[in-house]
């Protein structure tokens, strides 16, 4: 905890640096709030350093390595995120100062009893940092990205793509809404640009989302470009029966509703349905709540659609989560691919024949997306391919495949904007009647 005498900007370097820790143990990725960090000029650097140090933490590993001799000291406290933050500051943040990276990081060490020992060597660490940070300020993009993802994508987008990933890592995302209703006043007192369909993008902003212009009203809600293709691409009559499953927050939920369906909203997260909840009442939607394991679920009536946004790697949100690059492993991937298979094969079962089942991940891998689709087609002779055609996604040359799959990633540019968009898979299915 910050002390009373405490310099100025060491309660902002603390909270940070507890929430970086926490991230590299495991957690999600959330900015600081209001609650945490009162003043917002405060908030906005902390999160500004978490960010930095997570988007460039491919290079600061580097960096660590030719740091440390003897590698990261075992049980040393908050010693590893207080360092990845100041040596984020002092490469690529210089704007911000090199003093006050060097004191801030001893004096948060100082706080920290599993790490107060280390005072001297983070001084030292950090000092010879400075001195290299104009070599450590050319490294390499490559470095950005774990290898075995790297490679993959490779392969699968090719080089040129990949390199817009990084660029795109490094970026961050900028905000997308989807309208509620088409309001040109609206995009107009956002400062947005339409992108397609009842989307539009807020390049930049200088307050937080709750402030725009709409939000109170439930005019609009977040949701990045390519998560909003697979709703729009379920075609149901008004009035059709829809079962939105792993729904929360309820993007997708919203859209449903939206589009005149009678909507069930199914997710297992208690947390997660509340959020889902308040999201609703803002935008003013009523669907049908349901907290249930979308593997066991059970519906007294079949639904003439099911929208399943299946649990995954989520690789293909990057830009705004980077962690997921180094959360990621293998066997991570292989156990979401499984649970995937559980999910379709539950969904079916909740389908009318003749229904339509959309199937969506956020990932950028074959394995949980156009690999899914044959094993489905294989395991489940109850489905058939819905083919996507490319006049249904105007303004995205390129993701649709010859099959009729959507395929969405960060190098991909939606309308005019440069801003690129979430790697997104999406397959359609029709149960046979």
């Amino acid at each position: 905890m910050a002390q009373r005498s405490d310099p100025a900007g060491l309660k902002l370097r603390l909270a940070a640096a507890q929430r970086l820790r926490a991230v590299l143990g495991g957690e999600h990725f959330s900015p600081l709030s209001a609650a945490e960090l009162p003043d917002g000029r405060d908030r906005a650097l902390a999160n500004r350093l978490i960010t930095t140090a997570l988007r460039r933490h491919g290079q600061i590993d580097f960096m660590m390595r030719d740091l440390l001799d003897k590698g990261m000291p075992a049980k040393s406290g908050s010693f590893e995120a207080v360092l990845r933050l100041s040596l984020a500051q002092l490469v690529f943040l210089p704007d911000l100062g090199a003093h006050s990276a060097l004191f801030l990081a001893v004096e948060a060490i100082k706080r920290d009893p599993k790490a107060r020992h280390l005072s001297g060597l983070m001084n030292a660490v950090l000092r010879k940092a400075q001195g290299n940070s104009a070599r450590y300020g050319l490294l390499e993009d490559r470095m950005l990205l774990p290898p075995e993802l790297s490679n993959g994508w490779r392969a699968a987008y090719g080089a040129e793509a990949v390199q817009h990933f990084t660029d795109a890592l490094v970026a961050g995302a900028p905000l997308d809404l989807t309208l509620r209703d088409d309001d040109a006043e609206l995009i107009e007192a956002l400062g947005a640009e339409r992108l397609s369909g009842d989307t539009v993008r807020v390049e930049s902003r200088d307050r937080p989302v709750d402030a725009l212009p709409g939000y109170a009203e439930g005019r609009w809600w977040v949701q990045d470009v390519a998560s909003a293709i697979p709703a729009r691409l379920l075609r149901l009559p008004e009035e059709s029966t829809v079962l939105d499953l792993c729904a929360a927050p309820g993007g997708k939920t919203a859209q449903l509703s939206k589009a005149g369906y009678k909507v069930t909203a199914l997710d297992s997260d208690a947390v997660r349905l509340e959020r889902l909840r308040s999201n609703m009442a803002r935008l003013g939607y009523e669907p049908d709540v349901v907290e249930a394991d979308a593997a066991h679920y059970a519906p007294q009536t079949l639904f003439d659609g099911i929208l399943l946004d299946a649990p995954c790697s989520a690789t293909g949100t990057f830009r705004r989560h980077p962690e997921v690059l180094w959360h990621r492993s293998a066997n991570d991937i292989a156990g979401r691919v499984r649970l995937q298979r559980s999910l379709l094969s539950n969904a079916l079962r909740s389908l009318k024949p003749g229904g339509t089942l959309i199937y969506c991940v956020c990932s950028l891998e074959a394995a949980e997306g156009e690999d899914q689709v044959q094993w489905a087609l294989d395991a489940l002779p109850e489905l058939e391919l819905s083919p996507v055609r490319a006049d249904e996604l105007p303004g995205l040359p390129g993701a649709v495949s010859a099959k009729g799959l959507v395929r969405t990633h960060p190098a991909m540019r939606p309308g005019e904007s440069d801003g690129g968009m979430d790697g997104f898979f999406v397959a359609r299915f029709t149960r046979k009647g």
